[in-house]
């Protein structure tokens, strides 16, 4: 089996010309998982997969992360064989946030008579979680509040941040085994996301050689992190993976 993972959007909130931020792991060249829902982010996926996604994980609920939930909702409910069918995974704490995000408001429909959670299948975690056959680690990062932001990682695949500071004690259990990390990135760091700087201060070259950076600010500082000798990523890039060794067995 070939693996990969798709960049939807590579873009801080506020850089609309990259798109929302957001992921697509591939097996064999279809996709297996969604990372994040932003404004933008259903009609890019449509564009390339040609229909709304399987299976969705949440790692924190800014509204440049899931604010396509409210159409993505509409766009399951009203396809009789879509509906229900998509599966949510976020961490447990998560939960309330994306509820009183995207959820809460009165009426999911102005007609009434349906419950926002009736078009997915929500499927809440801690530690991690199953999904076709693949077991993903969800690990707390740093991002404004703590519990609040949750990053990905495939054993042996890839890591995948979220929006963070740097993280090196996550990176030093779910990233020793040669994955490739997808790491939060500006030219400037702040209260809530990585900078360049950052990256040099708490990672060693090592680790900081497996990264590809994305929600940046714009093209320019895209450009500017690769002029430092980073990978960067552009939207719609996909970066080949290597394929993860059998899931071991864990319990809940």
């Amino acid at each position: 089996m070939t693996y990969g993972l798709r960049f939807l959007g590579t873009g801080a909130a506020h850089a609309v010309e990259l798109g929302s931020s957001a992921v697509v792991l591939e097996r064999d060249g279809q996709p297996l998982l969604l990372v994040d829902c932003g404004p933008d982010t259903l009609d890019r996926y449509v564009a390339t997969y040609g229909a709304p996604p399987s299976a969705l994980y949440i790692t924190h609920t800014h509204m440049d992360h899931v604010a396509g939930m409210e159409r993505l909702f509409f766009r399951l409910w009203f396809d009789e064989s879509l509906r229900g069918r998509t599966k949510v995974f976020l961490h447990a704490g998560l939960l309330p946030w994306l509820q009183g995000r995207v959820a809460d408001y009165p009426g999911a429909l102005a007609e009434g008579g349906v419950n926002y959670w009736e078009a997915f299948h929500l499927v809440p975690c801690t530690r991690g979680f199953w999904h076709e056959g693949l077991w993903f680690d969800v690990f707390p990062t740093r991002h404004h509040v703590q519990g609040t932001s949750f990053g990905l990682a495939l054993r042996g695949s890839f890591v995948f941040t979220g929006d963070t500071r740097p993280v090196p004690e996550a990176l030093a259990l779910h990233g020793a085994a040669g994955e490739l990390i997808a790491h939060d990135c500006g030219v400037l760091g702040n209260p809530s996301h990585t900078g360049v700087d950052d990256l040099e201060r708490e990672y060693p070259e090592a680790v900081r050689a497996r990264m590809a950076l994305y929600h940046y600010g714009s093209v320019a500082d895209g450009e500017t992190l690769q002029a430092r000798g980073y990978r960067v990523v552009r939207p719609g890039e996909c970066l080949a993976l290597a394929e993860p060794p059998p899931a071991r067995p864990t319990a809940g």
